[in-house]
Formats: structure tokens, sequence, C-alpha cells
């Protein structure tokens, strides 16, 4: 579970408050621009303003406005389903992909409080060249502990970049998430992972995890 705070509070490096994002323009035209601007947003929000972790309603507000717009939720779902996308049907995809929504918005709220005010982020050179359709975005964060390497993986679209993957101490979001639905199903099938992530979106939501 703490791994899955750390991908989570990654994600809020794409959540800046709503009087910060509206002074300051996103530059989508850049994988490292749009994370370093957008990261900067989020931690002058967490020095003026403390966020609950049971704030749902506050998050999923910051979520619609100011996370959506960057991060390519359907990328991540397809692969982290992997093969198994394409023998769900349209319906069960979609349910997939909100049921998956839901959890990783569930997971952020905790994570939100994780962030500390004197959050330092390092950007480390990037190793790209002008026509890549896809990069990725190496940073160390850093407070008062060891420097956590932290990789964002984005994609190029003709709005801009967008994010569909987060490496944190070497272990992928994707790469995580897609063993764990492999082996739901394998036991249930497709409708056993839609009700695995209902379950679970279920007990977090109770309080029960």
């Amino acid at each position: 579970m703490k791994r899955l705070f750390l991908f989570i509070a990654l994600l809020a490096g794409l959540a800046p408050g709503v009087s910060a994002f509206a002074q300051t323009t996103v530059d989508q035209s850049d994988p490292q621009a749009l994370i370093k601007t957008a990261t900067q947003q989020v931690l002058d929000e967490v020095r003026t303003n403390s966020i609950a972790p049971d704030d749902i309603a506050r998050v999923r507000g910051i979520v619609d406005r100011d996370i959506l717009p960057y991060v390519d939720f359907k990328r991540t779902t397809q692969l982290a389903m992997g093969r198994h996308w394409r023998t769900a049907t349209p319906e069960q995809q979609q349910r997939i992909e909100t049921e998956f929504q839901s959890l990783l918005i569930h997971l952020y709220s905790g994570a939100l409080a994780q962030l500390k005010p004197d959050q330092q982020i390092e950007y480390l050179p990037m190793r790209s060249s002008p026509g890549d359709t896809d990069a990725v975005v190496r940073t160390l964060a850093q407070t008062s502990g060891k420097p956590v390497e932290i990789d964002y993986r984005l994609y190029k679209t003709p709005q801009g970049w967008r994010l569909y993957d987060l490496n944190v101490l070497g272990a992928w979001l994707i790469q995580t998430y897609r063993q764990q639905f492999n082996e739901e199903i394998q036991q249930g099938g497709i409708d056993g992972l839609i009700q695995f992530l209902t379950a679970r979106n279920q007990e977090i939501t109770s309080g029960k995890s």
C-alpha cells in the first residue's frame, strides 16, 4: 500500500490548486515543462492549504479540473489489461476504465496528505530526440530522507503530451497492475476483474482499507 501511495502521490504533480492553475498556463508542447510546471503548482498549493485525506469531494474536483486534461487513463487501462483488453466487450472496457480510475482517485486522496511543504524536485536531463512521440521525464524527489527516483512516461498527441505511466524505485505503475489484473482475470474472467475493482473501491470508501 505504501508503494501505491507513492504512485498516486506522483499524480498530484498534475493536480494544481484552482487559483494557482488559473495564474499559470501549463506548456503541453514539452513533456518536461508540463511535468515541471504542474508539479510546482501543486507544491505551492500544499504549502498554502492543508488537504484532508478524507476530503473526497475536493480531491475529485481537483482531478476533474486539473488532472484529467493531462492524463490518459484509457491508455493506462489498456496497457494494464494487456492482451485481455481486446477480448473485453466495449461495455466491459468502459466499466474497467471507470473502476480503475476511481481506484486511483481513492488512493490519490490519501497520497495528497503525504506531500510535504518542503518537497524538492530535481529534473534530470532528458534522453530524447526531435520527432519522438514517447518520452520519459526523469526526476529525483527529496524531502528529509533519501532521494526517490521518479519517472513519468508520456506520449505525444495532437493536443499535447499526455501522462500514462509512472515509475517509482524501478516499478512501473502499469506493470504492477498488469500482473494483478492478469491474476484476477485468470481466476474469474473479465467480469471477475470488474467485481474485484468494484469491491476494492467499496472497501476504500467504507473505510475498511
